[in-house]
């Protein structure tokens, strides 16, 4: 199943556990939102709201508040001597979508426990008996340095 919604003006396609980057929310990391304007829902049998589907419901978990590149607004009145330079950077909230809800459903106040990622093994050390010895790499004779020039009187 999935859902297109309206945040900060813009519209998304969401599913469940993608993340998205939309335009910086008043919520800490953590912390679950949830996003009330569902456009269209998805799957078997799709709804189209007019213009929101009632009762559908997306709710998100903020992962962090991120800032995008830098972007250069830079102006120049050519024999003029007039130069401006200004940068600026867009905030971004970057959020897990956790559940799409239809029918009035409240979403969880708690984000779902996210499973723990198992260390790899470490490659174990072959015995010392089996282990191949690696032959040493000869080195390269160091590069003559030009001979420089005598200076003359």
């Amino acid at each position: 199943m999935f859902a297109v919604i309206k945040a900060g003006g813009k519209q998304y396609r969401v599913a469940a556990e993608d993340v998205i980057r939309i335009d910086r929310l008043q919520a800490e990391p953590g912390q679950v939102v949830e996003f009330g304007e569902v456009l269209l829902l998805g799957g078997d049998t799709p709804q189209v709201g007019v213009p929101t589907v009632p009762g559908a419901l997306v709710a998100g978990e903020v992962l962090q508040h991120t800032r995008g590149d830098k972007v250069i607004a830079f102006k120049k009145r050519r024999r003029k001597n007039s130069r401006r330079k200004r940068g600026s950077r867009h905030e971004f909230s970057v959020i897990r979508i956790t559940e799409i809800l239809t029918d009035g459903a409240k979403p969880s106040k708690e984000p779902p426990p996210r499973p723990k990622r198992e260390p790899k093994p470490k490659a174990e050390a072959a015995p010392e008996g089996e282990a191949e010895a690696k032959p040493a790499k000869a080195k390269k004779p160091a590069a003559k340095k030009p001979a420089t020039k005598s200076k003359k009187k």
